[in-house]
């Protein structure tokens, strides 16, 4: 076998891979996750079940494509908005930048977002490949503020941290290796964890009949949790 023929079926393989994401893509916005089918799919696209099996040979795996994708989609929209405010010179247009491409990637797919931020699917445990994916965004953030230096490190009016907490921080930042202290990581989470409730407060309803639309609200909650931060 060519060269060239490895090529054309290795290219004509990912364009398939690539339709039948698009319709389980399809399904999951009519259907949710719990009801994705590989039958149905595999229906969808004229396939017999036995080929789609070559490509995804369970649900479980069709959903953790289709997962990776969701945060690396989410996580290159953050990438390339801290990127552009230039993080090191502007660190809250950075934070802002992050703060709104996340925002305006889950308005613009909303049950993907679901699939990754939203209630866990039963039966399914994603594996450990999906964790890099995963951490896009939150190390985004902080590249923020390792970028930001000794402004971010000291914000007026910080508290220790409760013991329980600072021992459960000191894990995470030893396993993983992040170049940041207990108390940076806290804060990170605090904020990371707020912007996404607020994202899925909105997506999901919960603003409904008070701050709907929630574009001040947001914009409010982005600045308090920069002076959280101690973002310039």
């Amino acid at each position: 076998m060519t060269g060239a023929t490895r090529t054309a079926r290795d290219r004509a393989r990912a364009e398939l891979a690539h339709e039948i994401k698009a319709a389980a893509r399809r399904h999951l916005a009519a259907e949710g996750a719990q009801q994705l089918s590989l039958r149905a799919v595999a229906r969808e696209l004229g396939m017999a079940s036995s080929a789609l099996y070559r490509y995804f040979p369970s649900r479980d795996d069709l959903l953790t494509a289709l997962i990776v994708d969701a945060y690396n989609a989410v996580g290159e929209r953050a990438e390339r908005a801290v990127e552009s405010a230039g993080p090191a010179e502007h660190p809250r247009a950075a934070w802002r930048g992050l703060c709104d491409a996340v925002r305006d990637w889950a308005r613009a797919h909303p049950h993907e977002y679901a699939l990754i931020y939203g209630s866990p699917v039963p039966g399914y445990q994603a594996p450990e490949h999906t964790l890099a994916p995963f951490a896009r965004v939150p190390f985004a953030l902080l590249r923020i503020l390792r970028d930001s230096g000794q402004e971010f490190a000291r914000p007026s009016g910080a508290s220790a941290l409760p013991g329980p907490l600072a021992a459960q921080l000191q894990t995470v930042v030893e396993a993983s290796g992040l170049d940041v202290p207990p108390q940076v990581l806290a804060r990170a989470l605090f904020a990371w964890t707020g912007v996404f409730g607020i994202v899925s407060f909105e997506l999901f309803g919960q603003l409904a009949g008070s701050v709907d639309p929630a574009d001040p609200f947001f914009a409010y909650a982005v600045e308090r949790h920069a002076d959280l931060l101690g973002l310039a």
